[in-house]
């Protein structure tokens, strides 16, 4: 079988998809953690002030 243009377009936004999708993911991952290590820091500096989590 041979690819025709519309199946290469269509298998390049499926793969784009894809990893943009997974990038989304580390992306969430490292901005959830950067807040949660912002919070940690706070904290640290104002013992007398809660967390909140």
């Amino acid at each position: 079988m041979d690819a025709t243009p519309l199946n290469a377009l269509v298998l390049t936004v499926v793969f784009a998809a894809i990893a943009l999708y997974a990038l989304y993911f580390v992306i969430r991952a490292g901005v959830r953690d950067g807040i949660l290590q912002a919070r940690k820091l706070d904290a640290a500096d104002d013992p007398s002030r809660p967390t909140e989590v």
